[in-house]
C-alpha cells in the first residue's frame, strides 16, 4: 500500500468532514482502525503525514479477539479525546468504526478498502450471495527454503 497515496486520499475524504467542523473553530482528531492481519503500526507512516497537515491522528490498538472488544478498544480511544472524531477503518476496521460510529462525537467515517456491514450483519456473512472465487493454480514455484 502506498502510504503516500492513502494519506492523500484519507486528506481529500477528511476535508468533505473537517471544512464544516474547522468554521466552528476547531479541526476534528482522527481515529485509525486497523485490519484483521494487522496492527496499530499498520499506521505509522500515514499518522506523520496528517499530522503534518495540522490533523491530530491516532492509531487504535484493537486486541483482535472479537468486534465487541475491538469497538471497546476503539471507543476508548474516542474518550481520550477532546472534540469532535473522524473514524478511519481499513478493512475489517470498517466493521469496528460502523459499530463505534454511533458515538456524539464521531462527525464522520471514512471506510479505506474496507467492509461496511449493515446492522446485526457479520462480517463474515458479506459476499455469501457471490459464488467462490476459482482456485488459481500453482505456477510451479516453491518458496524459497521449501
Amino acid at each position: 500500500m502506498n502510504t503516500r497515496i492513502v494519506a492523500a486520499g484519507l486528506l481529500v475524504l477528511i476535508g468533505a468532514f473537517t471544512n464544516p467542523v474547522i468554521a466552528q473553530g476547531s479541526k476534528p482528531a482522527i481515529v485509525l482502525v486497523h485490519g484483521a492481519w494487522a496492527d496499530g503500526s499498520s499506521w505509522a507512516k500515514v499518522i506523520p503525514l496528517l499530522e503534518k497537515a495540522g490533523l491530530n491522528a491516532v492509531a487504535v490498538q484493537n486486541p483482535l479477539t472479537s468486534l465487541a472488544d475491538d469497538v471497546a478498544a476503539t471507543e476508548r480511544a474516542i474518550a481520550r479525546l477532546d472534540g469532535q472524531i473522524i473514524l478511519v477503518g481499513h478493512s475489517y476496521g470498517g466493521a469496528v468504526i460502523g459499530e463505534g460510529g454511533n458515538n456524539p462525537k464521531v462527525v464522520g467515517l471514512v471506510y479505506v478498502a474496507a467492509f461496511a456491514p449493515d446492522v446485526g450483519e457479520a462480517v463474515g456473512e458479506l459476499g455469501k450471495e457471490f459464488p467462490p472465487l476459482p482456485v488459481v493454480p500453482s505456477c510451479g514455484r516453491t518458496r524459497a527454503g521449501s
